[in-house]
């Protein structure tokens, strides 16, 4: 048997690195890759227990169990012989020597739970940027070795990661900050324990390093339409992100230096409660035009509060109402009046609600207009330029680090096309959403009317009749 890899996939193979990121443009022969790194390591190392895994088990049979390059082409002669098993009930593929594949799926966050006690010693993922930081790293904590004694050659390399995906998707923005972000590609890093202490890598695939691709694959990649996508698909750019939700954010243009609010600006705050998950507060002024770079009407967001357990996104603080709540009078420094938040925090289940343990200690919010629809279209507005001053409508301060972080990461709801899809970090955008409902541009209907007047007159010859109507 000839386990056959170009000279790209053949760096990844050899790597000394024990977690690492394969990949950027699709058709750099990822998939086949960890199939031929799961063989080679099931033969090699009787008795180990690898995992392979994709978001989807739909996606996983199709991928990796179906094909010219599926795992049952590529054992046919060992499964004709005996040699190798496949349980397909089970997604077991059973080798000889003891060595296991097990293929396996975890489509939702609670799925993780199953592999809770499992020894992983050759972890691969498939498209991980299909999978949150959450799954990755519950994940990753299942690899060990346990009473597992792998050959000497395999010693240093064992527990391994391996991992493949494209820019784009759910964990895009998570990968990139992790593997891509900061790091020359190909360089292999320590890191600290808090980031799971491995050998960090990433290696940079492009179609061309992929010789067994059709030579027409580029040309369909060409004609995906979309700009962005295009450009991530097939030039491996991390910068671009596939389908973004708010493709109009632009750090250069709505990220800006911190300076005094003028004290005559309106000042509010919007707010989005979270548990388990984040909670978002954020402090808003609008502008009156006093400062010629920030145009009147616009929303400058100057402060942020923003629950999230230090190094693990997505994950909250597990506070109090009142905890949060004293927290936000004590960062407020009595600058607002009112706010608005999530309209789910007023609901009474048994008990006083969330609002109102907030109020008690000196926080008062109002009700939030929350058409997801609408707040959306505020927010996109707002983040486009003005027609009038050729300027956004609203800006952050550099200190809001969690709303630059998460707003241009959002992807739409594949289900809805129209909304965001809310299992990613979307808590700093939902309170934005609040804030822009609550100061929202409206179209000047005036201008309006003046312009089907005018031209009224222009198609007609009573003037004086339109006149006489116009006063």
């Amino acid at each position: 048997m000839r386990l056959e890899l170009h000279p790209k996939q053949s760096l990844a193979f050899t790597s000394e690195a024990t977690e690492i990121l394969y990949g950027g443009a699709a058709g750099g022969g990822k998939s086949h890759l960890m199939r031929i790194l799961a063989i080679a390591f099931a033969m090699d190392c009787a008795g180990i227990q690898i995992y392979l895994f994709r978001r989807v088990h739909g996606d996983l049979w199709k991928n990796h169990m179906e094909g010219a390059s599926s795992f049952f082409a590529l054992l046919a002669d060992f499964i004709g012989s005996g040699y190798v098993k496949v349980n397909t009930s089970d997604g077991e593929i059973i080798f000889w020597n003891g060595s296991k594949i097990f293929l396996c799926h975890c489509q939702h966050e609670k799925d993780w739970i199953k592999y809770q006690g499992a020894e992983i010693h050759l972890l691969l993922i498939d498209e991980i940027t299909h999978f949150t930081e959450f799954l990755y790293r519950m994940l990753r904590g299942r690899c060990r070795l346990g009473s597992f004694n792998p050959p000497d050659k395999y010693k240093n390399k064992l527990p391994c990661v391996f991992a493949g995906g494209n820019p784009g998707g759910i964990g895009h923005h998570w990968v990139k900050q992790s593997f891509i972000d900061n790091c020359e590609p190909m360089k292999i890093r320590r890191m600290s324990k808090k980031e799971g202490g491995m050998l960090r890598q990433y290696i940079p695939a492009r179609l061309s390093d992929n010789p067994s691709m059709d030579d027409d694959y580029a040309d369909k990649l060409e004609g995906l339409g979309n700009e962005f996508l295009v450009k991530a698909m097939l030039n491996g750019d991390w910068d671009i992100i596939a389908g973004a939700y708010f493709t109009e954010f632009r750090r250069d243009k709505h990220v800006i230096k911190a300076f005094n609010i003028p004290s005559g600006w309106t000042r509010y705050k919007a707010f989005d409660w979270g548990s388990s998950r984040p909670f978002a507060c954020y402090w808003m002024a609008v502008s009156d035009g006093s400062i010629k770079e920030i145009p009147r009407g616009a929303l400058v967001v100057y402060r942020e509060y923003y629950g999230m357990e230090e190094g693990k996104p997505n994950v909250g603080l597990k506070l109090t109402a009142k905890e949060v709540a004293k927290n936000i009078k004590k960062m407020d420094k009595d600058e607002t009046d009112w706010g608005v938040a999530d309209p789910a925090i007023f609901s009474v289940n048994g008990g006083i609600s969330i609002a109102e343990d907030m109020r008690r200690e000196g926080v008062i919010w109002r009700r939030a207009d929350n058409k997801r629809g609408a707040g959306w279209e505020q927010v996109r507005t707002r983040l486009k330029d003005d027609e009038e001053t050729k300027k956004p409508m609203i800006y952050f301060f550099e200190s809001c680090v969690h709303a630059i972080r998460t707003l241009p990461a959002l992807q739409h709801d594949e289900h809805n096309i129209e909304d965001i899809d809310s299992d990613m970090e979307d808590h700093a955008a939902d309170a934005i959403r609040y804030g822009c409902m609550a100061r929202a541009i409206v179209k000047d209907t005036h201008v309006q009317k003046k312009n089907t007047i005018d031209l009224l007159l222009e198609m007609t010859d009573e003037k004086k009749a339109v006149s006489k109507y116009r006063r």
